[in-house]
């Protein structure tokens, strides 16, 4: 076999979308597999609480959004926000299919009957170019977009998380996160792909 048939392969094995976060996510019907690595972060950082009020930005295919509305129970709210639609309906859920670099937030606030948020999620992505530091160039402006999100709309000792496909703008959003949240972590779910990227930025307990 040769080295190309072999780099094939490996890439077929690591990106198998029937791998056992896809089967799992089907089988608990759940939109995608990404749920778990929320999941993971929560279990870890203790993110969400009863009640919350949270911010899904990148919401589709809808996974995190899900997870989220289980977490924050009855009494609690979930908004996400994407270009693409939602895979699934509930009516507790409220959905924008919208561009946030054009949204009206105290428009979206005061129709929802919602004065801030205890948690903002950032799943969101750029469309990838195939050239890296485009990529994670793009993937930087995308997280201090949520992270000024956060800082208008943030409650106090709120939480926030976001994903940077990882790079040496890392360190920039580091800085930027400590400005804000009294403590940073970074971590890398065990659900992530192993040729991903892809690390999760938490700040906990917003200044």
């Amino acid at each position: 076999m040769d080295n190309s048939v072999i780099l094939r392969y490996a890439l077929y094995m690591n990106y198998n979308p029937k791998d056992h976060y896809f089967k799992k996510a089907k089988k608990e019907n759940y939109v995608a597999r990404s749920i778990y690595k929320l999941e993971e972060i929560d279990q870890k950082f203790k993110v969400f609480k009863k009640n919350d009020v949270v911010l899904d930005l990148g919401a589709s295919p809808g996974s995190w959004s899900q997870y989220a509305l289980q977490r924050v129970g009855e009494f609690g709210k979930v908004i996400g926000v994407d270009l693409s639609p939602v895979s699934f309906k509930n009516a507790k859920y409220i959905f924008c299919q919208q561009d946030i670099y054009q949204m009206n937030w105290q428009e979206i606030l005061q129709f929802n009957q919602v004065s801030s948020f205890n948690v903002v999620l950032s799943d969101m992505a750029p469309k990838t170019t195939g050239i890296k530091l485009t990529d994670q160039a793009r993937s930087l402006d995308l997280c201090l977009k949520a992270l000024e999100i956060s800082k208008l709309y943030l409650k106090s000792e709120g939480s926030f998380v976001c994903k940077l496909f990882h790079g040496n703008d890392f360190k920039i959003l580091v800085s930027e996160l400590k400005k804000i949240y009294k403590q940073v972590e970074a971590l890398k779910p065990d659900s992530t792909r192993k040729m991903s990227k892809e690390i999760f930025l938490i700040g906990i307990g917003k200044k």
